[in-house]
């Protein structure tokens, strides 16, 4: 256990930098996007936020490219509004609805190579709050915001995993 904290402790010690910039860039982006969303809105608020930790943590990973991350959430915005137009009034049928919701994202989201796990969490949350054009304009903003960082700041970001 204490050679975990001692090669944490090393890695730290050598890339403190990449941990401080990638962190402020990572919590400015998940002020801008609580900034335009309500707690009723907090499973969306969720998987962006889960989406910045995938930016700033991982940049090397698949799912961190703007193809994964905008896509993703495309299919997850588009997945969550398709469903919520199923009237699903009884306990069950909420419960299935949502599932297939997430079910159907996620398939989309494999067949289109635009895999992104906290996509996922859009589509849940679109299908159980809705979609308005305030979380249209949320999220759209929000992956587009994210990814043009990714972008601009890859050079120097790391991989803190």
């Amino acid at each position: 256990m204490k050679k975990i904290f001692i090669k944490t402790d090393e890695e730290f010690k050598q890339y403190w930098k990449h941990y401080v910039l990638q962190s402020v860039l990572a919590t400015l982006a998940v002020f801008i996007v609580i900034s335009f969303l309500s707690l009723q809105h907090a499973v969306i608020v969720a998987s962006l936020g889960a989406t910045a930790f995938i930016v700033f943590a991982m940049p090397a990973s698949i799912t961190a490219r703007a193809r994964n991350v905008i896509g993703g959430h495309i299919v997850g915005l588009f997945c969550g509004f398709l469903f919520s137009l199923i009237p699903h009034t009884v306990l069950v049928s909420s419960v299935l609805v949502y599932s297939l919701a997430v079910g159907v994202a996620i398939f989309t989201m494999v067949i289109t190579d635009t895999e992104h796990p906290p996509a996922a969490g859009t589509a849940l949350g679109v299908v159980m709050t809705g979609i308005t054009l305030n979380v249209l304009i949320a999220v759209t903003g929000s992956i587009v915001i994210l990814s043009l960082i990714h972008w601009l700041f890859k050079p120097y970001l790391k991989d803190l995993t």
